[in-house]
C-alpha cells in the first residue's frame, strides 16, 4: 500500500469511526490531548519525574519477602504469560503498522487480585489485554470476582474493535464486562452494576483532566480498603497532588518497563496476605 492509499485508508477508518456519535466527544479530546491542551499540575515534567525517582519503590522486593509463595505464584504467571502475549501483540501489530498499546504493571495486578480477593474491578484502558488477563486469571484462581473495563477503539485502524483483549484467553471471558464507547460514557454505565470498587486501575487518558475526572467519579464507589492504581504518573505531576490534596497516607510508587505506577491504598493489608 503507498503513502496515498495509507492517508485514504486512515481517512476512511476515521469516518466509519465518527458514525458512532457517542464516539465523538472521545475522539476531539484525544486530538486536543495529542496538541498539548491539557491542566498544568503543580509540577513541571522535570519536578514530577525527580518526586518519582525520590518516592520509587521495588514492590517485587516487598511481595517477595512478606509472601513469598504468592510472588513465586506471580512470577510464574508473568514467565508464562508474556512471551504469549507479545507474540500475539507482535504480530498483530506488524499486521496493521500501528503500536497497540501496552501493558501496565500487570504481575503486579495479578499479585494485588490473588492477595485482595476482590469482588469488583474497575480498569480503564484495555489495549491488547495484558492487565485485563492479569485480573481475569487471578479471579479464576480466586473463584470469585467480575471486571469492568472501559476502552476507545483506536479510529486509525480498519475495525480497531478486533483488537481490543486480543491476549485475553477465550476461558477467562465469562467474567469480562468490556465497553468501548470511551470512559465518558462507559464509566457511568460501568457504575449502575458496580455499586462498590475494590480496585480501581487507570490506564487511559493520561490527561490531567482525565485523571480527574474518572478518579472523583469512581471515588464514591471505593472505601478505605479500595486501591487506585494509576498507570504512567511520569507524564504529569496529577498523582503527586492527588496524594498530597487528598491528604493520602497510604501511596507507593513502582517502576516497570521505563514507566512509574502509582498506588494509593493500605499497603500492609496487601502484603500481609493470609496464604
Amino acid at each position: 500500500m503507498n503513502k496515498k492509499q495509507s492517508k485514504i485508508q486512515l481517512l476512511k477508518n476515521v469516518v466509519n469511526s465518527v458514525t458512532s456519535t457517542a464516539r465523538i466527544p472521545t475522539m476531539v479530546k484525544m486530538v486536543l490531548r495529542e496538541r498539548g491542551i491539557d491542566t498544568k499540575g503543580s509540577l513541571s515534567s522535570e519536578e514530577n519525574l525527580s518526586w518519582l525517582q525520590s518516592n520509587v519503590t521495588d514492590f517485587s522486593l516487598i511481595a517477595s519477602q512478606r509472601s513469598p509463595d504468592l510472588w513465586n505464584e506471580t512470577e510464574e504467571f508473568y514467565n508464562h504469560f508474556k512471551p504469549i502475549a507479545e507474540k500475539i501483540t507482535s504480530d498483530a501489530e506488524r499486521q496493521v503498522g500501528y503500536h497497540l498499546g501496552g501493558g501496565g504493571y500487570y504481575p503486579f495486578l495479578y499479585f494485588i487480585t490473588r492477595s485482595l480477593k476482590p469482588e469488583c474491578v474497575v480498569e480503564t484502558g484495555v489495549a491488547t489485554g495484558y492487565s485485563s488477563q492479569a485480573f481475569l486469571k487471578a479471579m479464576s484462581i480466586n473463584g470469585k470476582g467480575r471486571l469492568f473495563s472501559s476502552d476507545f477503539p483506536m479510529f486509525r485502524l480498519t475495525d480497531p474493535e478486533k483488537y481490543i483483549g486480543i491476549v485475553v484467553d477465550d476461558d477467562l471471558r465469562s467474567d469480562w464486562n468490556l465497553f468501548l464507547e470511551g470512559d465518558e460514557v462507559n464509566l457511568p454505565l460501568i457504575l449502575e452494576s458496580a455499586k462498590r470498587v475494590d480496585i480501581f486501575h487507570y490506564d487511559s487518558d493520561k490527561s490531567y483532566k482525565g485523571r480527574a475526572w474518572a478518579t472523583s467519579l469512581l471515588e464514591p464507589r471505593m472505601n478505605e480498603h479500595s486501591f487506585l492504581v494509576m498507570d504512567d504518573i511520569q507524564d504529569n505531576s496529577f498523582f503527586h497532588d492527588y496524594v498530597a490534596e487528598k491528604d493520602k497516607a497510604e501511596w507507593m510508587v513502582f517502576a516497570f518497563e521505563n514507566k512509574y505506577v502509582g498506588l494509593v491504598g493500605q499497603v500492609d493489608e496487601l502484603i500481609s496476605v493470609n496464604e
